[in-house]
């Protein structure tokens, strides 16, 4: 059976004829880890939210037809917008989107526009709109991030569906370097990856691996299993400065370093716990501007999430 894709409101409830609504969506910075499982499993990811933010406006006016973007390039979420008003009321309206994420790096910048819209819309409209509904819509535009579920998850980013939720993420500071140029995240996905067995093997192990040590707050166990992800990308979206942030990394007492997968980001990962955290930082950011032009270092925080119900969701197998 079908879920239905948005739950509708009750029937004393209606739609209003004109509204406004303001919704938003975290980005990530690149993805802890991304692979295939095994046996031609799925391509998954596992997201590593970040304290920026998509944010969309909605205005919605039942007399209108059509819908009007800002800015007008951003078609795909003129795309989810219609979708949810097809199924839910009709109408038009405006949609104007902003933030703090920029496009092409492989910070789910895309992925956090749809969901942002998806979310706006769906409140003007005064309807519950579930994670899964989300996934529903996105399915049919382009693979996407998890960026709908809160925490840490890992995501079938080609088949837009969750794999599992994984938790949350102890607070680490993210220094990262912009290599220069972008990265179109569809075109990267139409690539064969041609994953080997024993390929998959290991990111399997490196999901298991990476589930526990979040699950227990371990950054240290966090940042190897990004680190060897971030290796074994090489192949499929080179880095130039991989090995230097790695070794980078080890010499500030970072745990680690992590990479935007399809994009041209790679940052390394400073715990707020370690002694001496704010000279650390400092060093960090001097160094990675000799990697770089120093307007290309920016710094990103762990996005952090209340635990809810009891658990963190499905295990992953």
């Amino acid at each position: 059976m079908s879920r239905p894709l948005i739950r509708q409101p009750a029937e004393h409830d209606r739609s209003p004829s004109r509204a406004v609504a303001v919704s938003s969506a975290f980005g990530t910075f690149g993805e802890l880890l991304q692979g295939a499982l095994p046996e031609d499993g799925p391509d998954f990811l596992v997201t590593l939210p970040v304290a920026r933010w998509a944010t969309a406006t909605f205005e919605y006016d039942s007399a209108r037809d059509g819908i009007a973007v800002f800015p007008a390039t951003k078609t795909k979420a003129r795309r989810v917008a219609e979708a949810v008003l097809a199924r839910c009321s009709g109408g038009g309206g405006s949609l104007r989107l902003s933030g703090s994420l920029p496009e092409g790096k492989g910070l789910a910048s895309s992925s956090a526009d749809l969901v942002a819209t998806a979310r706006a819309v769906a409140s003007a409209l005064g309807v519950d709109l579930p994670p899964q509904a989300i996934e529903d819509l996105l399915r049919q535009i382009e693979p996407t991030d998890g960026v709908m579920y809160p925490g840490v998850v890992a995501f079938e980013h080609r088949n837009v569906a969750l794999l599992a939720r994984l938790g949350a993420l102890p607070p680490m500071t993210i220094v990262g370097i912009d290599e220069g140029g972008t990265v179109d995240t569809v075109a990267f996905n139409r690539i064969p990856k041609n994953f080997t067995a024993s390929e998959r093997d290991e990111y399997a192990r490196l999901l298991d691996d990476v589930q526990t040590a979040v699950r227990a707050g371990d950054a240290a166990a966090i940042g190897r299993v990004a680190t060897r992800s971030a290796h074994l990308n090489q192949r499929l979206c080179r880095k130039r400065t991989l090995n230097a942030m790695t070794a980078l990394s080890a010499e500030i007492g970072g745990v680690g370093v992590v990479t935007a997968h399809s994009g041209s980001t790679i940052g390394l990962l400073l715990p707020h716990d370690v002694p001496g955290y704010r000279s650390r930082l400092a060093e960090a950011i001097n160094r990675c501007g000799q990697l770089v032009h120093r307007e290309r270092v920016l710094c990103y925080q762990t996005l952090g999430f209340e635990p809810t119900g009891s658990g963190t969701g499905n295990d992953l197998r």
